[in-house]
């Protein structure tokens, strides 16, 4: 079950597509930005990279491989941390488009999302009175009227061809009590094969909310499906980051972190970078008397194929 490494895996999820650059000047958006800050990130303690790509021109998300390129060599050459690649890209991308650059890349992990879902992102529009990409605004009224979309079909073509493919495993994100037990349908259609690294995300408008109560019952209900077959990890939006990742870490299990998140780390305060999110939680973990796992260890304990076998 979780926790059973006895070490903290930390992933940092560096850029994301949520957060528009009006928000914070820290957010990387160019492929320069985006290896730099993974590389800082990785040096902090992240054993799992999790990463989106920007239009360098304008920060807005962009599901090119052209642009994933630019950046994929550069931080596994300065690295050994995990490369986790999204499937669930930006809103608006087809399914096809969020596939182009895991297909391309052959990374060793990627993150798949266990279902559709009402995804608001319109809320954040109250907070800003301009924006300085006329792109932004757009973006996140548009989240109003949005469903992303992760049919079962699509989800089975991920997995047939990322997962049996190219030896992907994944980053199962799970922003409910329902994806939990669609993700227990194809483990039991064999579709997926343990051990299962099973996010699961509170915060999110559309998803289950960030109380305490639901991380319980999530980890509950996870138990309950999955037993010893899964490890599992935890990210929050916002404000909540820091103590429900703390929370579920005390609880045996392992975080995330970074800017696609929360572009905080601490009230009120913007963090000036991933790497600074990072040793935020391990500064906290290690107060705690947890162990931080190494790139080598989150490999061991996820089965993944090794850096050497991607196409990048």
């Amino acid at each position: 079950m979780a926790g059973k490494s006895g070490k903290v895996i930390i992933t940092c999820a560096v850029t994301g597509s949520i957060h528009t650059p009006t928000m914070t000047p820290y957010l990387p958006l160019t492929p320069d930005e985006i290896a730099q800050q993974s590389i800082e990130a990785a040096e902090a303690g992240a054993a799992i990279i999790h990463l989106h790509a920007r239009d360098p021109k304008d920060g807005r998300p962009t599901p090119d491989p052209g642009v994933f390129m630019q950046f994929l060599p550069r931080i596994k050459q300065s690295c050994d941390a995990v490369i986790n690649i999204t499937t669930g890209g930006g809103h608006g991308m087809t399914l096809a488009e969020r596939l182009a650059a895991p297909l391309k890349a052959s990374p060793e992990m990627c993150s798949l999302n266990m279902g559709s879902m009402n995804f608001g992102l319109y809320p954040m529009l109250d907070r800003y009175k301009e924006f300085k990409y006329d792109w932004e605004r757009k973006h996140l009224e548009a989240s109003r009227d949005f469903i992303f979309r992760n049919t079962f079909k699509d989800i089975e073509h991920v997995l047939r061809e990322l997962g049996e493919g190219h030896g992907t495993r994944f980053e199962f994100e799970c922003y409910d009590v329902g994806h939990l037990y669609n993700l227990a349908h194809f483990l039991d259609r064999k579709l997926v094969k343990p051990p299962l690294f099973v996010q699961t995300i509170f915060g999110i408008l559309g998803g289950i909310g960030a109380d305490p109560e639901n991380l319980a019952h999530m980890k509950r209900i996870a138990d309950k499906l999955f037993g010893d077959q899964y490890a599992w990890s935890v990210l929050a939006a916002g404000r909540h980051q820091l103590p429900f990742v703390t929370m579920a870490a005390i609880q045996g299990g392992n975080v995330r972190v970074g800017l696609e998140d929360s572009i905080y780390v601490g009230k009120g305060q913007l963090a000036k970078s991933n790497a600074e999110q990072v040793r935020r939680i391990r500064s906290i973990l290690e107060n705690l008397s947890l162990e931080i796992a190494t790139p080598t260890e989150a490999r061991a304990l996820l089965q993944l194929k090794g850096g050497d076998r991607v196409a990048f």
